[in-house]
């Protein structure tokens, strides 16, 4: 009978004792699983970090690529328009090399009209297209070259003939056989000129 009652009594300490051991097991398992819970919300937020970065960095990059886009479309029209405007003017230089002899007729005309005939009606009319023609130059940036009694420039001065008797100083300009005339700063004719040597 004792030996039951001891049995039963060992039986009872051991159930206690896997109870014990189960309830610490569940609450390590707990503690574990709660655990692990964290660890999966770490992982995902760090993970999901990362991949807001990318987007903001692909946000950036595009931005980026937007802006210098928009600055080689902007230097490509500046260019463009330039290159233009150049042709533009190549073609106006070409145009109004060809009309310089015609204001040289011109203005031959006007220098070789007799006093006498100076108020008649047909010299007046020359004289007026002469100054027509010249203020319409003018309008187009075509602008004469000053020459006489001028230091010689041979950006500007086309030498033809020497002066040796004239008081002037030397490589002065006494004489200017042909007049000269420039396009938006651009030689359109050389003048030609006589220099005191």
């Amino acid at each position: 009978m004792e030996d039951k009652n001891k049995n039963i009594d060992e039986n009872m300490e051991k159930e206690e004792e896997n109870n014990e051991t189960k309830e610490k097991t569940e609450d390590v398992g707990a503690v574990s699983h709660a655990s692990q819970e964290e660890k999966t919300e770490e992982v995902e937020a760090s993970a999901a970090s990362p991949e807001e970065k990318t987007e903001e960095e692909k946000l950036k990059e595009w931005e980026d690529k937007y802006k210098r886009l928009l600055a080689e479309f902007d230097n490509f029209r500046k260019r463009s328009e330039k290159e233009a405007r150049e042709m533009c003017d190549i073609g106006a230089s070409v145009v109004l090399v060809k009309m310089l002899p015609i204001l040289d007729n011109l203005e031959r005309a006007v220098s070789t009209i007799p006093e006498e005939l100076k108020g008649n009606a047909f010299a007046e009319g020359i004289d007026k297209i002469y100054k027509q023609f010249l203020k319409t130059l003018e309008d187009m940036d075509v602008k004469p070259i000053e020459a006489l009694g001028k230091a010689f420039d041979p950006n500007y001065h086309n030498a033809v003939m020497t002066d040796e008797e004239s008081e002037a100083e030397v490589d002065t300009v006494t004489e200017e056989l042909q007049k000269g005339y420039t396009y938006k700063n651009q030689v359109l004719r050389h003048s030609m000129v006589k220099v005191k040597k």
